[in-house]
């Protein structure tokens, strides 16, 4: 019988040497809608190559609903096995929660990532944690409708004043030929406080300025001269110049993207993972051309916006932990990133083939304009959140109800904001 059984064990090992491994599937959480689909199905196919049987699922949700459904999920121990946003949105999910793990050691384990600079790996960390394996450079340039900017001169904009110009005639002009004044010289948002400060986020670090609303040391900076001309031009844009659409304070990222993709819009903010999407025939099909923020002052310098880092994290809850890292490490790799560049039009690699792309993506996938990056106060002010949530009600009462003289609503706003830091840090 001893013989009989270890016979039929040895036919049974025999077998099973035979089998396919058991099937694995990781499952990701994101908000990049389709594209970023895509970059998951492609990165699916290459880890299965050292990977066989494990597939790579992705979800994709509106970030309001990502933002909902990650801190559910973590808190209820149905979490998935990675989630990946920006790096801010993924402080948020570790505020929430407590449950994003701290990738040190698996990064530490990449054995390819010398493209990744200090500033990256800063912006990874929060609060001793590295919450995020960077993944993606955010890229945010100035966009404008190239037909548009061909019948008003030709010339991309360069300073503020030339913008002030390009948009009083794509509000008047009827740059589109339609015979209806049905276009506006920008494309902003301002519905919630993300909405309105990220645009003047990019306002302020695009027109070489640092610091929007507070600095590392905290203080405030509206009101010193060169942050407050910004400051004045950029309300006024919503109220006083009337380049916008008059609904522009009810828009966040949806409503503004309805303009700019249904052709409405003449400056816009372009980020590298909207020109894929924007190359589209049934979308802009290509008409438009990036460029650094405007200039307001001719001593310095204008930048394109590093506007945040995408990046992959794993919740302490993962189904498939030990995986989910190994994935994590995994999207570092060139071919990977290929992928992301290819599919999403960001990247961190320097060694990626950028031929494929369009002359717009090129643009981004290249950087070789000016760069500056923004400095997440949220990462070194725990209350800053709440500070600029209260500058954006200011902000919007401002553009509600416009005074003669701007100067004193921001030297009022100012001390508001310094009255409300010195609160909150105690």
């Amino acid at each position: 019988m001893k013989t009989v059984a270890k016979l039929l064990g040895a036919g049974v090992f025999a077998v099973l040497g035979t089998l396919p491994l058991k099937a694995q599937q990781l499952v990701v959480w994101h908000d990049l809608g389709d594209n970023g689909v895509k970059w998951f199905e492609a990165m699916s196919a290459e880890f299965a190559k050292t990977k066989p049987g494990v597939t790579v699922r992705s979800l994709s949700f509106p970030t309001d609903q990502w933002f909902g459904r990650v801190i559910s999920a973590l808190n209820t121990d149905t979490a998935p096995d990675l989630i990946y946003n920006n790096y801010e949105r993924v402080i948020r999910i570790e505020t929430q929660t407590g449950k994003v793990m701290d990738l040190k050691s698996a990064f530490a384990g990449v054995a390819d990532k010398s493209f990744l600079g200090e500033d990256d790996l800063r912006v990874a960390t929060f609060k001793g944690k590295q919450i995020i394996i960077p993944i993606q450079r955010v890229q945010m340039a100035f966009g404008v409708r190239k037909s548009w900017l061909d019948k008003n001169g030709g010339k991309f904009p360069d300073t503020w004043d030339e913008v002030k110009v390009l948009a009083a005639a794509f509000r008047d002009k009827d740059p589109d030929g339609n015979g209806r004044a049905d276009t506006f010289g920008m494309a902003l948002q301002a519905a919630k406080p993300r909405d309105l400060i990220h645009m003047l986020d990019l306002f302020t670090f695009g027109s070489g300025l640092r610091h929007t609303l507070i600095d590392p040391e905290g203080k405030i900076t509206i009101d010193r001269p060169e942050h407050a001309q910004v400051l004045e031009e950029f309300l006024k844009t919503y109220s006083t110049y009337k380049f916008v659409s008059p609904d522009t304070v009810n828009h966040s990222f949806g409503e503004m993207y309805q303009i700019i993709e249904g052709g409405r819009g003449g400056m816009f903010r372009v980020g590298d993972w909207n020109v894929r999407k924007w190359d589209g025939a049934n979308v802009l099909d290509g008409d438009f051309v990036s460029g650094p923020w405007p200039k307001f002052a001719a001593n310095r310098p204008n930048s394109v916006v590093i506007g945040g880092m995408r990046g992959i994290a794993v919740p302490e809850n993962s189904p498939n932990k030990a995986l989910a890292v190994e994935f994590a490490q995994f999207m570092l790799t060139k071919a990977a990133q290929q992928a992301s560049l290819e599919n999403v039009g960001a990247a961190v690699r320097k060694d990626l083939d950028v031929s494929k792309l369009s002359p717009r993506s090129q643009y981004f996938a290249k950087a070789e304009h000016r760069l500056v990056a923004y400095d997440f106060p949220e990462s070194i002010h725990s209350f800053y959140p709440e500070l600029e949530a209260a500058f954006h009600r200011k902000l919007l009462s401002g553009i509600a109800n416009p005074p003669a003289d701007w100067k004193p609503f921001i030297a009022e706003t100012a001390k508001e904001m310094r009255d409300l830091a010195a609160k909150l840090k105690n």
